[in-house]
């Protein structure tokens, strides 16, 4: 147990768990398997990065690495020039590798489409010389709000490949926020879809842009769209405005196959991503090109053991989401990687969809979110185990910590065993992944990110900006700049530097708690206004969640520090339990997870209430939503709920809250 400090130590309770180390077989074939890696890249990260880069194709080569000299915006090999989109297609198909797969897409209905290199170069080439004539050009920016399919991804390689900037909105999001994220992009033109399929019916887009062009600033601005390009997919009936509105398929059919890609400097914008569960004006993430691409290029290539020749790669993430960007689009399709897409909900028609199309396609590496993973549990391994996952050879998960359980249950049921599991760490400010395993190289600890990539230098410290020591937890930060680092928010540097910079000055805070066991290795806890202050004692949610998980009936859990007159913050628990575990009664729950809670970590950490629940409040790229169950638990009015993938979630969990505080 560490104790509170005067800095700011959150306070770690966590014993440490067995470790996995690489097997002989999977070591002898990694692409790494040297730890020299590590101590090469940080006598001179400059330089590795730059050999990281150099494996792009330059149309004008770099002759700087990393250009400092206005901390905290950095430029990344900026005298270079580069095509992203030449990067992910062009060169493969110079290559010889036209007909190499590139996207296996199933659609949730059952189509499916495969789509080679060439093609996929063909569709994007046709796409850039659509939008050129519709008026984009390098520096534009252009909106899509789109479903899982090849025409989103064909979009915005079209987008770069002109040198102009795509602002990705999902399309779970509402008219107002697409409003605001096209407002303060300055887009002219949105590329969206009737609509796309999920959980066995159409969900709309084309309307909710429809309704998000109408709408009208407070100051009556009218929007700066200009053209709306609409991909036919749902089949759903909507109105096309005349001179506004064009048909994707219609418009196509004019343009060839033939395009010529340009250089554009290695920090010409790439992309601008909003910010999820903002308040007020969205904050627009803004990334570049040539540093951006080098590090998801390289972190796909090495935490994932890529072999571009044989693997079959699958990451669930929708696009709307950073990971999307990184490690479905520009990633995997720089590397020359065969990827799986996949349009719907893993439980449509039922749970065994996702792995029937591992199944279905020999799926070799696999990479989804813990709050993923966890559902699947609650379901039962019956499901999987139906189905032939031996084709899995490396496993990935993003998103947020994942508890030891779930790893284990992971490992287990969807690795069989033998598959090694990357606990990948990084955020969209970051662009790609910063800690994670090595598979050929790391002791894998069920619930550790564990080390930082090679080039990357990461600490854990107090408040004062002082490295903790080993078994004491504290604050995540960046200490020097890394490629793929995000460049600012759009049109306000000076919330960047607010944001992400003002804490420590001269490095990056990610606003991330983090422990430091007595190995060296990394463990999350979560964002620190996750942490909770409980008489004095500064605890991390994600720990209790974890022991909650680890007790045989829970199958998911969600903890929150609610305001108490006595001990400042009290912890307050939400547990969804497993199907086939219910124990006798909801009052015997709580009494025996709060038991257990105290076991695991110490009394200290006993819950004040424990809430057995059917599902938990999360958007619809998975996020448990703990704003909400805080305002819950404090006996609050629940905020707005729109970016919930089922808003009626919160109002059952409301009632429910409100009924025991009034006993």
């Amino acid at each position: 147990m560490t104790e509170t400090t005067d800095h700011g130590t959150i306070e770690s309770h966590s014993l440490e768990v067995e470790s996995y180390p690489p097997s002989a077989a999977f070591k002898e074939q990694a692409n790494l398997a040297d730890p020299a890696i590590y101590w090469q890249a940080a006598e001179d990260p400059e330089s590795y990065w730059s050999d990281q880069a150099r494996k792009l194709r330059w149309s004008k080569p770099f002759t700087e690495a990393l250009d400092w000299s206005n901390p905290p915006f950095a430029k990344w090999f900026a005298d270079g020039e580069l095509n992203v989109a030449e990067n992910c297609l062009d060169r493969h198909v110079a290559a010889g590798l036209g007909d190499r797969v590139a996207i296996h897409f199933e659609g949730e209905p059952g189509d499916t489409r495969t789509i080679t290199y060439g093609e996929l170069a063909h569709e994007v080439k046709r796409a850039a010389n659509m939008l050129t004539a519709l008026g984009v050009e390098a520096g534009d920016r252009v909106a899509i709000y789109m479903p899982m399919i090849p025409e989103t991804v064909i979009a915005m390689l079209a987008v770069v490949r002109l040198g102009a900037a795509h602002s990705v909105v999902f399309g779970g999001f509402s008219s107002e926020s697409l409003r605001a994220r096209i407002d303060d992009a300055k887009a002219e033109l949105v590329i969206t879809a009737d609509g796309g399929f999920r959980k066995g019916r159409v969900s709309a887009l084309k309307p909710t842009v429809d309704d998000a062009l109408r709408l009208d600033d407070a100051d009556g601005t009218p929007s700066t769209v200009q053209k709306v390009l609409v991909v036919q997919r749902g089949g759903n009936e909507i109105e096309m405005q005349p001179g506004r509105d064009l048909w994707w398929h219609e418009e196509i059919t004019a343009y060839e196959g033939d395009h010529t890609p340009q250089g554009f400097p290695a920090e010409n914008p790439l992309f601008i991503l909003y910010t999820s569960g903002t308040t007020g004006k969205p904050k627009g993430i803004l990334h570049t090109s040539g540093g951006y691409l080098t590090q998801v290029t390289t972190t796909h290539r090495d935490v994932f053991d890529l072999k571009p020749e044989s693997d079959v790669y699958w990451c669930t993430a929708d696009v709307g989401w950073i990971t999307g960007h990184s490690y479905v689009v520009y990633g995997p399709l720089a590397n020359g990687a065969t990827q799986v897409i996949y349009e719907g909900t893993p439980e449509t028609p039922d749970w065994g969809r996702w792995w029937s199309i591992i199944q279905k396609y020999g799926v070799s590496i696999f990479y989804t979110a813990p709050t993923a993973i966890r559902a699947c549990m609650k379901v039962g391994r019956q499901v999987p185990e139906q189905y032939d996952l031996s084709s899995i050879r490396v496993l990935g998960s993003v998103g947020e910590p994942i508890n030891p359980e779930a790893w284990r249950w992971y490992h287990e049921v969807i690795g069989g065993g033998r598959a090694p599991i990357v606990d990948t760490w990084w955020q969209t400010e970051t662009g790609a992944i910063m800690i994670a395993p090595l598979p050929g190289l790391t002791a894998l600890k069920p619930g550790s990110a564990q080390v930082p990539q090679p080039g990357i230098s990461i600490d854990v410290v107090d408040d004062d900006g002082n490295r903790v020591d080993r078994g004491q937890g504290g604050l995540l930060s960046v200490a020097r700049p890394w490629p793929s680092m995000v460049r600012g928010i759009w049109g306000d540097p000076e919330r960047f530097v607010e944001t992400y910079w003002s804490k420590f000055g001269d490095r990056y805070f990610a606003g991330d708690g983090a422990r430091v066991d007595e190995d060296g290795d990394i463990w999350l806890l979560g964002r620190v206004d996750d942490v909770m202050n409980v008489s004095g004692h500064r605890l991390s949610t994600a720990e209790i969640e974890s022991a909650l998980v680890e007790h045989h009936a829970v199958a998911e859990a969600a903890v929150v520090g609610a305001d108490d007159e006595t001990t400042g913050q009290a912890v307050v628990a939400f547990v969804i339990l497993k199907s086939q575990q219910q124990l006798v009664s909801e009052a015997e729950a709580e009494a025996e997870l709060k038991k257990h809670v105290s076991g695991v970590i110490g009394a200290i950490a006993r819950p004040k209430q424990v809430f057995v629940v059917t599902e938990l409040p999360k958007t619809r790229s998975g996020k448990i939503m703990r704003r909400l169950l805080k305002e819950a638990a404090e006996g609050r009015d629940v905020g707005d709920t729109t970016t919930l993938a089922d808003t009626a979630v919160m109002q059952t969990i409301s009632q429910r809250v409100r009924t025991e505080r009034s006993k």
